[in-house]
């Protein structure tokens, strides 16, 4: 059941536009699959979908394709596009998001494997990301910001 409804996620995203998780429901629904919004975050975690930007600005899902240099860089270029701001409570990074962006950005920060994150967890707009010292969490920060510099 698994492996067909995430073969049935990838067929939508690639024939639809999917903006959101609720759209991506809606359509499994209509496809016949009984699933909850956790259920579909976890596929989108485990297919390594991500948001990319639409012709006309909007954003949608996604499968990243390519080599490891290329990952890095759309990882960068969602965090650029994603990210609105960076603060810092204790050892906790959070990290707000344009709306529906939190889930792409955690994902870009879990793929890059910067030193000391221990893991995120994203909402619709905001990640908190755990640094294993608070020390850690202000060079995760500092990586963060280096990463998503406006060109």
């Amino acid at each position: 059941m698994k492996s067909e409804r995430q073969n049935a996620i990838l067929q939508i995203i690639n024939s639809e536009v999917v903006e959101t998780q609720e759209d991506l429901l809606k359509n499994l629904k209509q496809s016949g699959f009984d699933v909850t919004q956790a259920t579909i975050s976890r596929d989108i975690r485990e297919l390594k979908l991500t948001k990319i930007a639409t012709e006309d600005g909007k954003q949608k899902y996604a499968v990243m394709h390519g080599n490891n240099t290329d990952v890095s860089d759309k990882y960068q270029r969602v965090l650029h596009d994603g990210l609105v701001s960076v603060d810092t409570a204790q050892n906790i990074l959070v990290l707000k998001t344009v709306a529906g962006m939190a889930m792409a950005v955690a994902a870009a920060i879990d793929s890059l494997h910067l030193e000391g994150v221990v893991g995120c967890i994203a909402g619709d707009d905001t990640v908190f990301c755990a640094v294993r010292t608070v020390e850690g969490t202000f060079r995760v920060a500092d990586k963060i910001n280096k990463l998503t510099a406006r060109r």
